[in-house]
């Protein structure tokens, strides 16, 4: 209950006819409200947008099997009308408890985000994964994986047409385009390598990939602004760190050399910086350094365990996936509540701009529109 004066509180009754019972939340006026039912318990979730949520719960209300679900507004007061509005309303059924990661999979929505207002659309959904949607340099359409291929979305119509890989039907969701939007750079795993992740580049409108990378696993995150080089994970003699390859292939150059996982890497629209996640300090955290390698420098310091840094493209914003500390730090694994979290590009405050059920596949590729207005990501629901 949100209340006129702001008091919020879970409300409820342990038996029918008795006295209503509530806890009340520090939070007052929140522009954030979620309820949570998981057998007998039930939390409330609240914010103020922006911020991280805030719970309460209470445990061993027995209701039954039957739920209801739904939205009111009433006033205490006869000579009053109240009024509300509500947007970006949903009813989110997560995995079941006994799920096998990557065997079992619930259904997605392709969302588009306005990060200012924070308001969210679905534009596409299906019952089972889909990851990793790609903004075209054009803003027409968004790309994305879905059972190992590739997919045009196209927006005007909300139709998805398969992209032509040829033999590269074993995609993983580490896709990217050039800054000129001419050429997608995709991570196929080769049954020729073991079925290793290797770097493959071809026309952004389908053809014959050619490959990159000699060596496996490789995993693609960013392109160089002049179109010259890729940069991605790859794991070497048990190391995962960040590496470069010339686009036309050859020898690959490591840029990080830092004991455990260097992830997430993407240059800046500007060239200057390349933007990773590292957890060499303990938990995972946002990192940057030079084209070189050089100066590799801590961008943020919190609590949460933040991955995949997307630079916008006028060079202002970075977004990044922001996953709570009870993951371990290496992992980002699907069907888990995190934040998609905005902050400066010139460092500062870290704020929520999307509170999502989701993870792996939700934001792991560059995801912003070209006019830096929007995001698009992947939320889950079965």
């Amino acid at each position: 209950m949100v209340h006129g004066d702001g008091l919020t509180s879970l409300q409820f009754r342990r038996a029918k006819g008795t006295v209503t019972e509530e806890i009340r939340s520090d939070v007052t006026a929140p522009d954030v409200v979620q309820l949570e039912r998981k057998g007998q318990t039930y939390v409330m979730a609240v914010a103020h947008f922006g911020e991280p949520l805030v719970t309460e719960q209470v445990s061993d209300i027995s209701l039954g099997d039957e739920v209801y679900v739904g939205l009111f507004v009433c006033s205490h007061n006869n000579d009053v009308v109240e009024k509300a509005s509500f947007r970006d309303v949903r009813i989110t059924r997560p995995v079941k408890d006994e799920f096998v990661p990557y065997r079992d999979y619930i259904g997605s929505n392709l969302e588009i985000l306005d990060v200012q207002s924070g308001h969210r659309k679905v534009v596409y959904s299906v019952p089972d994964s889909l990851q990793a949607p790609n903004w075209t340099r054009d803003g027409k359409a968004l790309i994305y994986n879905r059972n190992g291929r590739l997919y045009r979305l196209d927006l005007a119509r909300n139709s998805p047409v398969a992209i032509d890989t040829r033999l590269a039907v074993s995609n993983n969701n580490d896709h990217v385009l050039s800054f000129d939007g001419k050429l997608i750079g995709i991570s196929n795993h080769s049954k020729e390598d073991e079925n290793k992740s290797i770097i493959y580049v071809l026309p952004v409108e389908g053809g014959t990939p050619r490959r990159i990378t000699a060596r496996g696993p490789s995993y693609l995150h960013g392109w160089s602004p002049d179109g010259k080089f890729l940069i991605y994970t790859g794991e070497r003699n048990g190391e995962f760190d960040i590496y470069k390859v010339s686009i036309n292939g050859g020898d690959e150059t490591p840029l990080t050399t830092a004991k455990g996982l260097d992830d997430g890497s993407e240059y800046s629209p500007d060239g200057k910086y390349i933007y990773f996640n590292s957890m060499r300090t303990g938990t995972m955290q946002i990192w940057r350094m030079k084209p070189d390698g050089s100066s590799q420098q801590q961008i943020t310091n919190d609590d949460y365990n933040n991955w995949f840094p997307h630079v916008s493209p006028n060079g202002q914003w970075i977004c990044f996936l922001s996953f709570s500390k009870d993951v371990a730090p290496g992992d980002h694994p699907f069907y888990k509540r995190v934040y998609l979290r905005l902050m400066p590009i010139a460092g500062g405050q870290a704020r929520v701009v999307a509170y999502v059920y989701g993870g792996q596949g939700t934001i792991n590729v560059p995801s912003w529109s070209p006019d830096s207005k929007r995001l698009a990501f992947v939320s889950n629901t079965n």
